[in-house]
């Protein structure tokens, strides 16, 4: 996924941006907790408020300057660095520091963030989701015809599949190796519920089987 596909999305989920501001990306609101480093090595808890590819907003006790360099570890996302660009109530705004491949994984990764809470998915919400590092699959329907899709939303009991076709619900579909049945339509695709509950440390794997 791009950087264009997550601004598409964000339209409605964004931060308008200062007017002294001009993000190549907006950004998508966000409730990440995670912690954070600034140059004199004193860490602290956070609470990241929205944040797109190239750049985020935190709530955070340790304030620092505007040019400071920080490394922040984020829950769903990991280790993220870059430099304090302006001062907001009870936190900063920093930028984001990565590779263009790394941006794109950081709009996939933003995108389902954002998905999670409102898709309203059919699985059992104690299965924490998952984002997986290759969300592209492969699918075989029931007439042996296979297609692509992407994940946008995982977890060891289902899965939610952005593609061109939608099967026809209750039908067999085989994401990778793992047999499921569509349980919905979505609006971009449709919904899976596995026929059994998967292993964490064997889900992506299996998902990403061809």
């Amino acid at each position: 996924m791009t950087g264009t596909t997550l601004m598409a999305f964000a339209q409605t989920k964004s931060i308008l941006p200062s007017a002294e501001e001009r993000r190549r990306f907006q950004r998508v609101k966000v409730h990440l907790l995670g912690r954070y480093m600034l140059p004199d090595r004193r860490e602290f808890p956070c609470q990241v408020i929205n944040m797109s590819p190239g750049g985020l907003a935190l709530l955070g006790p340790g304030i620092g300057n505007v040019g400071d360099r920080v490394i922040a570890y984020l829950d769903h996302i990991g280790r993220v660095e870059g430099k304090i660009t302006r001062i907001i109530d009870n936190g900063f705004a920093m930028t984001v520091g990565a590779t263009p491949r790394k941006r794109d994984k950081l709009a996939a990764q933003l995108t389902w963030l954002a998905n999670r809470d409102i898709l309203n998915l059919p699985e059992d919400r104690r299965h924490d989701r998952i984002v997986p590092r290759n969300p592209m699959v492969l699918l075989t329907l029931e007439d042996g015809v296979q297609m692509n899709g992407r994940i946008i939303d995982l977890s060891l009991s289902g899965a939610a599949i952005a593609a061109e076709k939608r099967p026809p619900l209750n039908s067999i579909v085989m994401l990778g190796r793992i047999q499921s049945r569509v349980v919905r339509h979505l609006e971009e695709g449709f919904a899976l519920e596995f026929f059994h509950e998967q292993l964490a440390e064997t889900l992506e794997d299996s998902v990403n089987a061809r």
